[in-house]
């Protein structure tokens, strides 16, 4: 699909294949974040998980619509599904995200916020928040702004972590304001104007470990303040042997009960699709 970005947003200088606006707004996420989040996403099986999900979603439901990428840090979904023929658009105000997004080859990177590059309302059909909305301290505003730039009958797909219960000082270090239920993220979604179209859990074995190795040692004062890049490294490796294999399947399992419209009961990731009222 051909599309030019003037004709969503109207405050855009190209520089080095990255579009920038004046100024950017901040955002409860560390400064390192990005990169730490680079050195971990290709070979890991959380964000490859996430990303199959994702692409299937919206392949389903807006494969002939322009796909916004908005807070899409290092471009790990957007190229994704630009590397399956969807149309894709990243939106990211840091500038370490958006250069990682150019080295993965992403050819629509805007290094900016929603606001500040000058959207035309009601002008994006499909948008994507995966793993932002827990990141705004005004979640309810955040979302009601996003909804201003979309068109009646637009499609929202969001991702965010579950179960307040499952806090651990990994969400300090990431810059989180709160985890959600299905429950409360619909709430959240309704409040902005949003309707639900699907929603189901994912990850649904990875609650427990949690809990247990990183929720109760933060409770406990045993875990560290800061994140190990190189434990992070081998929790997201793919495993070896039976026990890989029997991930896989439960993976896979996710998969179709996604793309069949089925939900998952239990996971440490919310995966919701809503439609603007």
């Amino acid at each position: 699909m051909k599309f030019n970005l003037d004709e969503f947003a109207e405050n855009l200088t190209a520089k080095d294949g990255i579009y920038f606006s004046a100024s950017n707004r901040e955002i409860s996420y560390p400064e390192a974040g990005n990169q730490s989040c680079f050195e971990l996403e290709d070979s890991s099986f959380w964000f490859k998980h996430r990303n199959n999900c994702i692409l299937s979603a919206v392949k389903k439901i807006a494969a002939d619509k322009v796909f916004f990428d908005i807070g899409g840090g290092n471009g790990f979904v957007s190229s994704g599904l630009e590397k399956n023929g969807l149309a894709t658009v990243i939106v990211e105000p840091g500038i370490q995200g958006c250069l990682n997004a150019k080295t993965r080859g992403m050819t629509n990177i805007i290094c900016s916020t929603l606001e500040d590059a000058a959207f035309k309302k009601e002008s994006i059909e499909s948008v994507g928040l995966f793993d932002v909305v827990e990141h705004i301290e005004k979640d309810v505003d955040f979302l009601k702004a996003i909804a201003a730039y979309m068109k009646k009958d637009g499609h929202f797909f969001i991702t965010v972590p579950a179960y307040k219960w499952l806090w651990s000082n990994e969400d300090d270090i990431a810059g989180h304001y709160r985890r959600y239920t299905l429950r409360t993220i619909e709430e959240t979604l309704n409040k902005a104007g949003f309707q639900m179209v699907y929603k189901s859990y994912i990850f649904s074995i990875l609650p427990l470990p949690i809990f247990f190795f990183r929720s109760i040692p933060s409770k406990l004062g045993f875990a560290p303040k800061n994140i190990d890049q190189e434990k992070a490294k081998k929790e997201h490796g793919k495993k070896a042997g039976f026990i890989s294999r029997m991930i896989d399947k439960i993976w896979n399992w996710e998969l179709k009960k996604i793309q069949n419209g089925k939900r998952i009961n239990f996971g440490s990731s919310c995966f919701v699709i809503a439609k603007k009222r």
